[in-house]
C-alpha cells in the first residue's frame, strides 16, 4: 500500500514537473533567469518572515509581555501592512516594481535586527509595525513582476507555480527558526532572518525589469474598490476569509504559548510545517476538481476541517494530535483561499476581475492572522 502511494505521488509530481519544464522552456532566456531569481528572493523572503512564526510570541513572554501584550504586538503587524500598502502600490504602478520588491525584503532584513535589540513593549510594537510594511511591499512587487514577466497565453499557469514559494517558504522557515531558536537562542534566531532577507536583497540586484506597464489611477478608485467588495456576490467570500483569518491568527499566535505550556516535547516549527505541507498539497489538487465539481463545496470541506482543527488543538495533549490539527488547519487553508479566489473571478464581470483579484485576496490570510483584536485575547 505504502509503496502505490509512493508510485502515485511520484507520477503527480514527475508530471507537475513535467509542465512546469515545458512551460519555462517556452519562455526567452531573460525571462527564464529573471523569474529564477524571484523565485529564490520569494523563498528567502516567506522562510525569513515564517521563522517567526512559532518563535516570536516566546520572545515576547520572554520580554515580560502578558498575553494580551503578545497579541498587541503580534498584530501592529498589520498597522504598517494596511498604511503603506496604498503607497507602494502607486509606487509599483508609476515608477519601479523591483524598487517596491527591495523595500520589502529590506524591512524583513531590518526588522529582526530591531526585536534583537530590546525588550521594551512599546518598542517592539513600533518594530512589529514596520515589519508589516515588508509583506505590504513584498507581495505586491512580487506579483507585479511576476505578471510583467509571464506572457499572456501562460501567465495563470505561472503565476499558479510562482506563488508555490509561500507554502514552500512558510513549511521550511518555522522548522528552521524554531530548531536554531531551541539550539542557540532568540539572537542567532532573528540574525538568521535578517539574513534571509539579506541574501534575497543581493539576489535582486541582478534581476532587469521590463518596463512597468503602468494604468492611471482614477481618484475614486478607493471608493469605487470598497463598492464591488461589499457588493452581494463578493461580501459573502470576504466575509468567510476575514472570519477564518480571525481564528487562525488566535491560533498563529498562541499554539506556541500552549505548546510551551502543556510541556509537550514538540518543536512548535514543526505544527506549521506541517501545516505548510497539507497546504501545499492540497492546492495541486482541489483547482481541478473544483472547475468539475463547483466551489461551494470545496469551501464547506475547508471550513469543516478548520473547525475541526481548532477543536483538536483545544483539547490536544500529545505531539501527534497537535501535528495532525496543524495538517489539518493546513489543508482547510490550501483549500479555501484558491476557492476564495477562483468563487471570486467566476463572480467578477470581466471588466472588473483584475481589482476583485488584486492585494486583498493576494495574502489576506496572512494580514488577517497579524490582526487578533485585543478582546479575542
Amino acid at each position: 500500500m505504502a509503496k502505490s502511494l509512493k508510485n502515485l505521488h511520484d507520477g503527480k509530481g514527475n508530471l507537475l514537473r513535467g509542465r512546469f519544464l515545458r512551460v519555462f522552456r517556452t519562455l526567452e532566456p531573460e525571462q527564464q533567469r529573471s523569474l529564477s531569481i524571484l523565485f529564490v528572493a520569494g523563498l528567502l523572503f516567506w522562510s525569513s518572515l515564517a521563522s517567526m512564526l512559532p518563535t516570536l510570541p516566546l520572545y515576547i513572554k520572554h520580554a515580560g509581555g502578558t498575553d494580551q501584550q503578545i497579541g498587541i504586538v503580534i498584530g501592529a503587524f498589520a498597522i504598517g501592512l494596511l498604511l503603506f500598502r496604498p503607497w507602494l502600490g502607486r509606487l509599483a504602478d508609476q515608477r519601479d516594481r523591483k524598487l517596491v520588491l527591495l523595500i520589502g525584503l529590506a524591512a524583513a532584513a531590518i526588522a529582526p535586527l530591531g526585536y534583537s535589540l530590546t525588550q521594551s513593549i512599546p518598542l517592539l510594537i513600533a518594530i512589529r509595525t514596520f515589519h508589516g510594511l515588508s509583506i505590504a511591499a513584498f507581495t505586491t512587487g512580487f506579483s507585479a513582476l511576476v505578471t510583467d514577466l509571464s506572457p499572456p497565453q501562460h501567465r495563470g499557469e505561472i503565476i499558479g507555480y510562482m506563488t508555490l514559494v509561500n507554502p514552500i517558504g512558510v513549511a521550511l522557515g518555522p522548522a528552521l527558526g524554531g530548531y536554531l531558536q531551541e539550539w542557540a537562542g532568540y539572537t542567532p534566531l532573528f540574525l538568521m532572518a535578517a539574513g534571509l532577507g539579506l541574501v534575497g536583497i543581493v539576489c535582486m540586484l541582478g534581476l532587469k525589469v521590463p518596463p512597468a506597464q503602468s494604468s492611471p489611477r482614477q481618484q475614486g478608485s478607493n471608493d469605487a474598490f470598497w463598492q464591488l467588495l461589499l457588493s452581494p456576490r463578493l461580501r459573502t467570500p470576504a466575509l468567510v476569509l476575514f472570519l477564518v483569518g480571525l481564528a487562525f491568527g488566535t491560533l498563529a499566535i498562541f499554539v506556541p504559548l500552549l505548546i510551551q505550556e502543556t510541556k509537550i516535547n514538540l518543536n512548535p516549527g514543526l505544527f506549521y510545517t506541517a501545516a505548510a505541507i497539507a497546504s501545499f498539497s492540497a492546492r495541486l489538487i482541489v483547482g481541478p476538481a473544483s472547475d468539475r465539481l463547483g466551489r461551494g463545496r470545496f469551501i464547506t470541506l475547508s471550513l469543516l476541517l478548520y473547525a475541526f482543527s481548532m477543536f483538536m488543538i483545544s483539547t490536544a495533549h500529545d505531539a501527534s494530535v497537535f501535528l495532525l490539527a496543524g495538517f489539518l488547519e493546513g489543508a482547510g487553508a490550501g483549500i479555501l483561499l484558491p476557492m476564495i479566489i477562483a468563487l471570486t473571478a467566476d463572480r467578477s464581470h470581466p471588466t472588473n476581475a483584475v481589482a476583485c483579484l488584486a492585494g486583498p485576496w493576494q495574502d489576506s490570510i496572512w494580514e488577517s492572522r497579524s490582526r487578533v483584536p485585543s478582546w479575542v485575547i
